[in-house]
C-alpha cells in the first residue's frame, strides 16, 4: 500500500508549480492533477476550491513568509517607516527572484494582463494594510475629512510603486536582478521625500503667523 502523503496547503503550492514547470501549463482538471498526488479530489477542496485561487495565494504565501522574517529580526522593530518599507521589497522580490520562473509564467499566463493581474487581488488588500501599518505621516492638514483621504491615498500610491516595481523586475535583465535593487531603493527614497513635506509646512505655519499679525494691526 502506497504511503498516505501528508498534505498541506503548502504541498499543493509547491505540487502545481512542479506541475507547471514541468509541463508548461496548469493540469487540465483537478481530478487528473489529485491523481497524480495519489489523493482524493475531496482532500484538495478541504485547502483550495480552484487553480486560480492557488496562483492568488501564491503571492499571498510569499507575503506571509516576508511578515514573518521581517517579524522575527529584533532590529526590524526598531526601523523607520521608511527602512521597514525597503526591508519588505528587498526580503519579498528575493522570494519571488527564487521562483522567478514560475512568477513569470503566471503574469503572462491569460493574453489579457487584466486576467493576470487578478492574481495579485488579494496581495494589494495584504499590502495596503501593511503600508497602513506603517503609519507613515503625511503633512497635517486639521481637517478630518482631508486626512482620511491623504491616509487612504498613501497606500494606494504604495500599490501602485509596487506595481511599477514588478513590472521593473520582470523586464529586468541585469546580473542577480541588481539593477531591480536600485530602483526599489530609489524609488521608496522618492516616494518618502515627496511625502517630506516639512518644509511646505513651515511656509504654511509662517503664512498663519503673519495673517494673524497683520489681522491684529
Amino acid at each position: 500500500m502506497a504511503k498516505k502523503i501528508n498534505l498541506s496547503k503548502e504541498l499543493i503550492l509547491s505540487e502545481y508549480s512542479k506541475f507547471i514547470l514541468t509541463e508548461g501549463g496548469k493540469p487540465s482538471s483537478i481530478y487528473l492533477f489529485c491523481k497524480g498526488l495519489k489523493i482524493e479530489e475531496n482532500e484538495f477542496y478541504q485547502f483550495f476550491t480552484s487553480f486560480e485561487q492557488i496562483e492568488e495565494t501564491v503571492f499571498t504565501s510569499f507575503f506571509e513568509n516576508t511578515v514573518k522574517l521581517l517579524n522575527s529580526s529584533e532590529e526590524y522593530a526598531t526601523y523607520d517607516a521608511k527602512t521597514q518599507l525597503l526591508s519588505f521589497y528587498f526580503t519579498y522580490f528575493e522570494q519571488m527572484t527564487a521562483n522567478r520562473s514560475f512568477v513569470i509564467h503566471l503574469l503572462h499566463e491569460d493574453k489579457n494582463q487584466l486576467k493576470n493581474l487578478k492574481k495579485l487581488s488579494s496581495l494589494r488588500i495584504l499590502f495596503k494594510d501593511f503600508v497602513d501599518s506603517l503609519e507613515i505621516e503625511p503633512l497635517k492638514i486639521p481637517q478630518e475629512t482631508i486626512e482620511k483621504i491623504q491616509q487612504k491615498s498613501i497606500s494606494e500610491l504604495a500599490w501602485v510603486q509596487f506595481l511599477m516595481t514588478f513590472k521593473f523586475w520582470i523586464d529586468d535583465t541585469s546580473s542577480s536582478f541588481e539593477k531591480t535593487d536600485i530602483f526599489i531603493e530609489k524609488s521608496v527614497h522618492a516616494s518618502f521625500d515627496l511625502m517630506d513635506m516639512t518644509p511646505l509646512k513651515n511656509i504654511i505655519d509662517f503664512g498663519k503667523f503673519l495673517w494673524k499679525e497683520k489681522v491684529k494691526m
